[in-house]
């Protein structure tokens, strides 16, 4: 990325935590795949992404945790299915028409997401980008790498910039070996 981003220090944070604030921002990627969950729209480094496919009922996989739906087989490939809906505590995760799985490749490994639908793919320069809110340690916001601000006119919506390879990485989810990490 060639953007360099101004750092200010913001009044609530010491200037540390500004200035690694700022470092994480410009290191961040610049095109992202939007889709939304419920209400609330995301956004994942485009190239995580593999294709986009219309969801499938997966094969069950016993005792696996309630946000890994199963399995699909993508072209000769076992591929786990997570339902992000489910992971990041969305109210419903309602199966529809509109229900997409995005194929990704996180540490050389072949994961489906189920989303409620796909926006489009947006090139975000570090200005646009916010670094991630700093919360209660009662919210898990590790996987947020920060919130993109887009302007479509008068109007302005904001992206969930998440960190799709720590979560699908993360230990509870089982789908990474540790040797990987």
């Amino acid at each position: 990325m060639t953007a360099i981003l101004e750092e200010r220090p913001v009044a609530t944070r010491p200037a540390s935590a500004s200035t690694a604030a700022a470092q994480t921002v410009a290191a961040l990627p610049s095109e992202f795949l939007s889709f939304r969950l419920g209400a609330e729209e995301y956004g994942i480094d485009i190239l995580r992404v593999q294709e986009i496919r219309s969801y499938e009922q997966p094969t069950r996989i016993a005792n696996a945790p309630a946000c890994i739906k199963g399995v699909v087989n993508l072209r000769g490939v076992i591929v786990p299915v997570v339902d992000l809906r489910l992971k990041l505590g969305c109210e419903t995760a309602e199966y529809n028409d509109f229900t997409v799985v995005i194929v990704l490749n996180v540490r050389g490994r072949v994961v489906g997401a189920v989303v409620d639908s796909v926006s489009d793919v947006l090139a975000l320069g570090a200005e646009s980008i916010k670094p991630a809110p700093e919360l209660s340690s009662a919210v898990d916001a590790q996987y947020i790498l920060g919130i993109g601000c887009v302007k479509n006119g008068e109007q302005e919506r904001m992206l969930i910039l998440s960190d799709i390879e720590s979560l699908m990485s993360s230990e509870e989810m089982g789908l990474m070996d540790d040797a990987l990490h």
